[in-house]
C-alpha cells in the first residue's frame, strides 16, 4: 500500500504555470516572463480592505456560513447548505472521490490530470474514456465541463440522466464547472444537485484571477455536503479568503462586465492566432484549444521569446494559450508569432 501511494505522489505533473519549468527548459529566454500556460484570468478581481483580524483570529463559523449562501446565490445552488468550502477544489478531488467505496472509476478524457489520480488515492480503479456513454458504467463518474483543455461542453440534460442512473447504482457525478463561469449557464448543475447522486466543484481563483488565494467549493446535496464539511475540518478557509470571496462572489456587476471583456479579448486572440495560420479549435473565453501539426515548434518559438503556453506530453499536436493581460502582451505574442511563422 505504501508502495502505490508513492508511485500516485510521483505522479503529479505539470498543470500550467510553473516557472521554474519554463526556466529549465529555456535558460536564455527574456525576462519577465509572459505566463500563457494557465487559464487563470489576467485581470483579476481587486481586492477589498482587510481587516487585521482576517489575519490574526481564527475564521469564525458564522463567516464560513455567510460564504456558503454567497456562493449559493452565485452559483445556483439550492441553498447554502449545499456548500462545501475549501481551500481550492484541488483538496476536495480525493474528499469527494472517497465519498462512494472503492469501485469502478471512470474519467472523460483528455482532461485535468489530477482527477484521475484523485480518484486512485481514495482506492478506485480508474480508467480514462473517450466515449461519454462509457461513464453509464462506471461506479464514479467524473468529467471536467467546461473540459480543460478543449472547452468541450456536455450538455444538462445529458448530465442528468447519468445521475440519475448513478443514484440507482449507488454510484457517484462529479462535474468539475471550474470554468462554468465562463461557461454556457444552461449546463450547469448546480441547481439539481438536491437530487442527489452529484457532486459539482467550482474553482474560484480561475474566473477571479486569485488562484493564489486558494479558495473552491463542493455543491451537493445537504447530507453529502454536510460529510465534505466534516471531513475538511474547522478552519479550512482562512480569514483572508472568507473576506476577498464573500466581496467578489457579491459582487455581480463585476462578473458581468468581466464577462463581456474576456469575450472580447478572447474574439482578439483568435484573429491574433488565425493570422499566423492557426486557428482555435476549442477552448473557453479564459483560454484557447490549439491542434496543430506544427505545435512543438511552436511552443518551443514561443519559449525562446520568454512566452510560456501549455504544451501536453500525452498529446504532441496539442497547446492551450491563456490570455494576454494587455496590450503590451498581446503585442509581444503578435511579434512572437510573426517571427515563428517567417521562420517557417
Amino acid at each position: 500500500m505504501a508502495s502505490r501511494l508513492e508511485d500516485l505522489g510521483s505522479e503529479v505533473t505539470d498543470h500550467g504555470g510553473s516557472l521554474g519549468r519554463a526556466e529549465t527548459l529555456f535558460p536564455g529566454a527574456p525576462k519577465p516572463w509572459l505566463d500563457l500556460s494557465t487559464g487563470i484570468n489576467p485581470y483579476s478581481y481587486p481586492l477589498p480592505d482587510f481587516p487585521a483580524s482576517a489575519f490574526e483570529r481564527l475564521p469564525e463559523e458564522e463567516a464560513l456560513r455567510d460564504l456558503a449562501d454567497i456562493a449559493a446565490r452565485a452559483y445556483g445552488a439550492p441553498a447554502g447548505a449545499n456548500v462545501a468550502a475549501a481551500p481550492g477544489t484541488q483538496i476536495l478531488l480525493p474528499l469527494v472521490a472517497a465519498c462512494v467505496p472503492p469501485g469502478k472509476a471512470a474519467v472523460l478524457s483528455p482532461t485535468y490530470a489530477e482527477h484521475r489520480r484523485a480518484a486512485a488515492l481514495a482506492g478506485h480503479d480508474v480508467r480514462e474514456v473517450q466515449d461519454f456513454a462509457t461513464l453509464f458504467d462506471a461506479d464514479l463518474a467524473i468529467l471536467v465541463n467546461p473540459n480543460n483543455p478543449d472547452g468541450r461542453v456536455i450538455n444538462r440534460a445529458d448530465l442528468l440522466a447519468l445521475a440519475r442512473h448513478m443514484r440507482e447504482r449507488g454510484g457517484l457525478l462529479v462535474v468539475d464547472e471550474a470554468f462554468m463561469d465562463v461557461g454556457p449557464e444552461a449546463e450547469r448543475l448546480d441547481g439539481d444537485v438536491e437530487a442527489g447522486g452529484i457532486v459539482v466543484l467550482r474553482s474560484f481563483g480561475k474566473f477571479f484571477g486569485l488562484a493564489g488565494l486558494r479558495l473552491g467549493f463542493a455543491i451537493a446535496a445537504r447530507p453529502l455536503a454536510q460529510v465534505l464539511r466534516a471531513r475538511l475540518g474547522p478552519w479550512a478557509v482562512g480569514g483572508p479568503a472568507l473576506a476577498v470571496g464573500r466581496a467578489a462572489l457579491s459582487d455581480f456587476q463585476w462578473q458581468a462586465e468581466m464577462r463581456a471583456k474576456l469575450m472580447k479579448r478572447t474574439a482578439a486572440l483568435d484573429v491574433l492566432l488565425a493570422e499566423s495560420g492557426i486557428a482555435a479549435a476549442g477552448g473557453t473565453p479564459l483560454f484557447r484549444f490549439l491542434r496543430t501539426h506544427e505545435a512543438e515548434s511552436l511552443f518551443n518559438a514561443l519559449g525562446r521569446d520568454g512566452i510560456l503556453v501549455r504544451n501536453f506530453s500525452g498529446d504532441l499536436h496539442a497547446l492551450r494559450v491563456g490570455l494576454p493581460g494587455d496590450e503590451d502582451a498581446f503585442d509581444r505574442l503578435s511579434r512572437s508569432l510573426r517571427r515563428w511563422r517567417h521562420a517557417g
